[in-house]
C-alpha cells in the first residue's frame, strides 16, 4: 500500500515538473520592464528584519553568499556552500544523498530556521535535511546568527538560512543554458536554465537532475530532480508581486544499520517536495505599505525495506512507512515610516498537518499503524528600526498563540555604531523558542508522547567588530557569542509512572564561541578565511545517566566541534578563465558509537579537506551571445579518511567535470 501511494505521487510529480518546466518556457520574452527588485540590492539584507536593511545597520552578524560566485568554485551543494561560513558545522550522515544535518552556534541541528524564499521548510519542529539543495539556479544565500523567533517565530533559535532565487532582470534578455556533469562515484548530473524580463516583469526556471552511485560496495545510489522557478511582476510603480516555486523528487540507497555495518541489499529513502511562496506588496503612501506573504511547503516520504530474500524471515525483516507533512501559513504585514524609524506590525496564521503509515513484518507476525496530527499557530508580532549617520537601533517582539502549547513570547534588541567609514561595532540580545515534534507530543506504542511539553527556550547575545584593515582591499569581521538553552526534551526509558509519556522537558545546555573572518579583494584576486571556537557544555543532563549518555553534566555537546578553519581563494585569470581553492579544517569532536549497548561517547579525529577547480568560458565571437562553459573540480584532493558520524565513512577523492551550453548574455 505504502509502495502503491508513493508511486502515484512520483507519477503526479513527475507530471507537475514537465506542467511547470513548459509553463517556464512558454513566458513571454517581451516587454515588461520591473523597478529594482529589493531582494538583490547590493549590501542589503533581507532576512534579518521585515524589510531589507543595509548590511552595517544590522545588529545580528550576517554573511552573505553570492550564488554565481559559488558555482564558479565548482560547488554544486548548499550545505558545501556552508562549510565555510564561521559559526556554522556541517555534518553529513556517510555517503552523497545522506542525511546532512547543520548546527549553528552550538545549538541543536533543529534550531537552524531554513528558507527557500521566504518560505519556511523546516518538518514541526525544525528537523531539516539539507542533502537534496543543490546550488543551481540560486542567487544568494543569507546566513543570519542568533535567535530570530521575534520574527519568524518556532525553530530560529540559533539562527536562519534563506536560499533566494535568482530571477530575470532588466537588461539581461533572454538567457538559456544547458548542463552536463560527470565525475567520480558514477556521478552524473543534467541540468537547464532558461530566465529573461525586463523592469516590470522577470521570471527563471531551473530543472536539475543529479545521479550518483554513492561511495558504499552496493546499494547506495542517490537520485534527486528538482524545477525550482520564480516570476516576479510589477504591474505598476507602486505594486510588486513575486511567486518563486520548487517541486523535487529523491530516492537515497543504503544498505547500512544503525551502526553503520554495509548489510541491507535493497533499503532505500524517497521524499516527493513541493514548496510555492507568493509575496505581494502594494505601497499605498510614500510612508506607508501592506504586504502579504502566502506559503505552503508540503512533502511525502518515508522508508522502503523489503525482504533481501527468502531467506530474510528472523527478527524484524522488513518495514515500510509513508510520512506526509504540510505546512500552510499567511502573513500579513504594514510598514509605516516615521521620520528616521520604520515601524512594521504583522500578523501570522500557520497550519501544520502531519499523517503517518507504517507496516512492519517480523518473525512474530506483521503490525501496522496509523497517524494525524495538526496544530494551529497564531502570532502578532512589532517590529521598529531606526538609522542615522553612523548608527542604527532595532528592536521587537512577537507573542505566538498555539492551540496545543499556549502562549509563548519571543524578543530581539540590537544596535549599531560606526565611529569611523573603516569601522563598525555591533551588538544584540535574543529570546527564542522551538516547539516540540508532534512524535515527541503525540506518539503512542513503545515510545508515549507528552501532551504537556513546552517548548524549548534559548537566550543569546552577542558583540562584533567590523573593520576596513589598512590593506586596502582587506576586511575584518569578528563576533563574540554566548547562548544559553533551556527546557531541552529528553527521551526517558523508565517514565516516573509507568503508563506515563517518555517525554519531558529536562535538559540544559550553553554555547558560547568567537566567529573571525577575513576577507580580502583587489581586482582579479579573492582571499577569505575563517575561524571559529566553540565551547559546549551540559549544564543539566537531566534523566540522561553514565559516561555514554547524550548529555553528561560539564561535558560538550555531541557533534560540536570545538575549532573549524576555512581559507579559499580565487584567482580570475581572465574574463574567460579563472581559478579557485579552498580548504577546510575540522577539529575533534565527540560522538556516540551505536555498535555497542549501551552506546559509548567516544572522540571523532579532526580533519582536513582541499578542493580546488578552474572554469573557462568561451565565446562564439568578440561579445556573442552563445558560448561554452567548462569547468573542473577535485574534491577531497588530500583523499582524508574520516568520518562525521561514528560508523559512517565520508567520501573520499572526487573529481567532477562539467560542460555548459550558454546562449543570451550570461
Amino acid at each position: 500500500m505504502v509502495r502503491m501511494a508513493r508511486a502515484g505521487r512520483a507519477r503526479r510529480s513527475s507530471l507537475v515538473l514537465l506542467l511547470l518546466l513548459a509553463t517556464g518556457l512558454l513566458v513571454p520574452w517581451g516587454e515588461l520592464q520591473a523597478q529594482e527588485d529589493p531582494f538583490f540590492l547590493d549590501g542589503l539584507v533581507v532576512t534579518s528584519s521585515p524589510t531589507p536593511r543595509p548590511h552595517r545597520a544590522v545588529a545580528a552578524h550576517v554573511t552573505v553568499l553570492e550564488g554565481p560566485e559559488l558555482q564558479a568554485r565548482g560547488l554544486t551543494r548548499v550545505s558545501e556552500a556552508l562549510q565555510g561560513v564561521p559559526g556554522l558545522s556541517v555534518v553529513q550522515n556517510g555517503s552523497y544523498g545522506a542525511q546532512t544535518s547543520l548546527f549553528t552556534r552550538g545549538g541543536e541541528s533543529d534550531y537552524t530556521l531554513v528558507l527557500l524564499d521566504g518560505v519556511q521548510v523546516n518538518q514541526p519542529g525544525g528537523a531539516f535535511d539539507f542533502a537534496s539543495l543543490s546550488l543551481e539556479g540560486v542567487e544568494r544565500i543569507e546566513v543570519v546568527r542568533g535567535g530570530g523567533s521575534a520574527l519568524y517565530g518556532s525553530d530560529a533559535v540559533s539562527g536562519v538560512v534563506n536560499i533566494i532565487t535568482a530571477t530575470g532582470g532588466p537588461g539581461a534578455g533572454v538567457q538559456a543554458s544547458g548542463l552536463v556533469r560527470a565525475g567520480s562515484f558514477g556521478r552524473m548530473d543534467l541540468g537547464a536554465d532558461v530566465r529573461g524580463g525586463g523592469e516590470r516583469f522577470g521570471y527563471s526556471f531551473h530543472l536539475l537532475r543529479t545521479a550518483t552511485d554513492g561511495i558504499l560496495a552496493f546499494n547506495n545510489r542517490h537520485e534527486n530532480t528538482v524545477l525550482r522557478g520564480a516570476v516576479r511582476l510589477t504591474p505598476d510603480d507602486a505594486t510588486t508581486a513575486r511567486v518563486n516555486l520548487r517541486v523535487g523528487d529523491r530516492e537515497y540507497h543504503y544498505p547500512t544499520d544503525g551502526s553503520g555495518n554495509v548489510v541491507d541489499e535493497n533499503a532505500f529513502t524517497y521524499g516527493d517536495e513541493n514548496t510555492v511562496g507568493l509575496t505581494v506588496e502594494r505601497r499605498l503612501t510614500d510612508a506607508f505599505s501592506l504586504e502579504a506573504l502566502v506559503s505552503h511547503h508540503q512533502t511525502d516520504g518515508g522508508t522502503d525495506d523489503q525482504p533481501d530474500g527468502p531467506a530474510d524471515t528472523l527478527g524484524s525483516y522488513a518495514f515500510t512507512s509513508l510520512d506526509h507533512m504540510r505546512r500552510t501559513s499567511l502573513d500579513l504585514r504594514g510598514h509605516l515610516v516615521l521620520g528616521p524609524a520604520l515601524a512594521t506590525a504583522g500578523f501570522e496564521s500557520e497550519t501544520q498537518l502531519q499523517r503517518s503509515f507504517t507496516e512492519s513484518q517480523s518473525s512474530f507476525g506483521s503490525s501496522s499503524g496509523r497517524s494525524r496530527y495538526e496544530r494551529t499557530n497564531r502570532a502578532g508580532y512589532l517590529h521598529l528600526a531606526a538609522q542615522g549617520t553612523g548608527w542604527g537601533l532595532t528592536a521587537g517582539g512577537r507573542v505566538d498563540d498555539n492551540e496545543r502549547y499556549g502562549t509563548f513570547t519571543s524578543w530581539q534588541v540590537g544596535g549599531t555604531w560606526q565611529p569611523s567609514p573603516s569601522l563598525g561595532v555591533r551588538a544584540s540580545a535574543s529570546r527564542s523558542v522551538k516547539e516540540p515534534t508532534f512524535f515527541e507530543t503525540f506518539a503512542t506504542g513503545f515510545a508515549r508522547g507528552n501532551p504537556d511539553l513546552d517548548p524549548e527556550r534559548a537566550r543569546s547575545w552577542e558583540v562584533g567588530l567590523d573593520a576596513e584593515l589598512p590593506v586596502p582591499g582587506m576586511h575584518l569581521r569578528t563576533t563574540w557569542f554566548d547562548q544559553r538553552m533551556d527546557d531541552l526534551i529528553q527521551y526517558t526509558g523508565t517514565p516516573p509512572n509507568p503508563d506515563g509519556p517518555n517525554y519531558f522537558n529536562l535538559a540544559a545546555a550553553s554555547s558560547r564561541g568567537l566567529e573571525t573572518m577575513l576577507e580580502f579583494r583587489r581586482g582579479p584576486v579573492h582571499l577569505d578565511g575563517s575561524w571559529t571556537w566553540l565551547d559546549t557544555e551540559v549544564l543539566d543532563p537531566g534523566a540522561d545517566e553514565g559516561p555514554g549518555a547524550a548529555f553528561v553534566q560539564g561535558e560538550p555537546l555531541l557533534r560540536r566541534p570545538s575549532t573549524t578553519w576555512s581559507l579559499g581563494a580565487g584567482w580570475v585569470l581572465s574574463p574567460a578563465f579563472r581559478l579557485a581553492a579552498d580548504l577546510q579544517g575540522v577539529g575533534e569532536r565527540v560522538d556516540r558509537d551505536f555498535s555497542t549497548f549501551p552506546a559509548e561517547r567516544v572522540d571523532l579525529d579532526s580533519y582536513l579537506l582541499l578542493g580546488a577547480g578552474v572554469q573557462w568560458t568561451a565565446r562564439a565571437a568578440e561579445g556573442g551571445s552563445a558560448g561554452l562553459r567548462l569547468g573542473l573540480r577535485g574534491r577531497n584532493l588530500l583523499d582524508a579518511s574520516y568520518r562525521e558520524v561514528v560508523g559512517f565513512a565520508a567520501p573520499g577523492r572526487a573529481l567532477e567535470i562539467s560542460a555548459e551550453l550558454l546562449l543570451g548574455g550570461w
